[in-house]
């Protein structure tokens, strides 16, 4: 497998701070995301790249393992403690000094991560695959119901259900559709972060939705029937007389649908704006006036 310099896929130095990395991530990211380069396969190795280069140098503890390791980041400890049993080991692993040798070091290297293991019969140690992590970026509306995606990862084509409900931030886990495993290991998995984008005119929270309606004045004081948007259709709600600017309602079960529970909805929270008309014709002062005496 060839050596990937996640500094020099990000465009940064190895002195760059936290926000560098997040910065050249974010640019690059927008860059060769799939949904803007669609068909292109060389956007596509490239966004994978990127993806896995930010996951290493965004962690700091990963970073330094990376910075002291290489390509062999990930398996920092097992390197470390078969580092310590091979330094028990007098002659064969060792100089005439008692130091490691480039030779022995080198050989060390190729026993631990891919060549034949010097006293265990030729035995391989298997190692795990690295996870991936990928962002997904979708609208409200396509997590209001359940619905299957095709995403491609490492040049291969998975499909996926994503649940309705899923929220922004919300990571899910697709197992072994991360790199490849070391000498017959497991392959690592895949995780995704949902980038929920809203450009309706509901608020959401959790499986609640907030949303404000306007309200005549002549509605409001004799009250009548109006028609409001929920996320699925209208409804048609019953105004009382004298509602007052700023109340609430709430419709139970019209809310955005509860993550991994079928047929259960939250709630919609309805407030009222009262809208106070303008532009009055000389009538409509006069009536007004005589109304504020009756009032007064």
């Amino acid at each position: 497998m060839a050596f990937l310099d996640y500094y020099k896929i990000l465009g940064i130095a190895k002195s760059a701070s936290e926000s560098d990395i997040k910065k050249a991530y974010r640019k690059l990211a927008r860059k060769y995301h799939p949904d803007l380069n669609p068909n292109d396969t060389v956007a596509e190795k490239k966004f994978k790249e990127i993806n896995e280069a930010h996951e290493v140098l965004s962690n700091p503890e990963n970073r330094k393992k990376y910075d002291q390791y290489g390509e062999h980041w990930q398996h920092a400890e097992e390197y470390e403690k078969a580092k310590q049993q091979q330094s028990q080991h007098q002659g064969s692993y060792q100089s005439s000094s008692g130091r490691y040798s480039a030779e022995d070091f080198s050989d060390f290297f190729q026993n631990m991560f891919g060549g034949a293991s010097r006293g265990t019969g030729g035995r391989q140690v298997k190692f795990r695959g690295q996870d991936f992590n990928a962002e997904l970026q979708l609208d409200l509306k396509d997590v209001y119901t359940t619905h299957k995606r095709t995403l491609t990862v490492n040049g291969k084509n998975i499909r996926i259900t994503i649940p309705a409900g899923v929220e922004n931030g919300q990571i899910i886990k697709i197992k072994g559709h991360g790199g490849k495993g070391i000498n017959g290991g497991p392959n690592g998995d895949l995780f995704i972060q949902f980038s929920i984008v809203n450009h309706s005119k509901f608020k959401r929270d959790k499986a609640n939705l907030y949303v404000t309606v306007n309200l005549d004045i002549y509605k409001a004081l004799l009250g009548g029937e109006l028609m409001v948007d929920t996320f699925d259709g209208k409804v048609k709600l019953n105004i009382k007389p004298e509602t007052q600017n700023g109340s609430k309602v709430k419709l139970k079960g019209k809310g955005f649908p509860v993550y991994k529970k079928e047929g259960l909805f939250g709630d919609l929270y309805i407030t009222y704006n009262l809208n106070i008309p303008t532009k009055l014709s000389s009538k409509e002062k006069e009536l007004i006036k005589q109304l504020q005496k009756l009032r007064s």
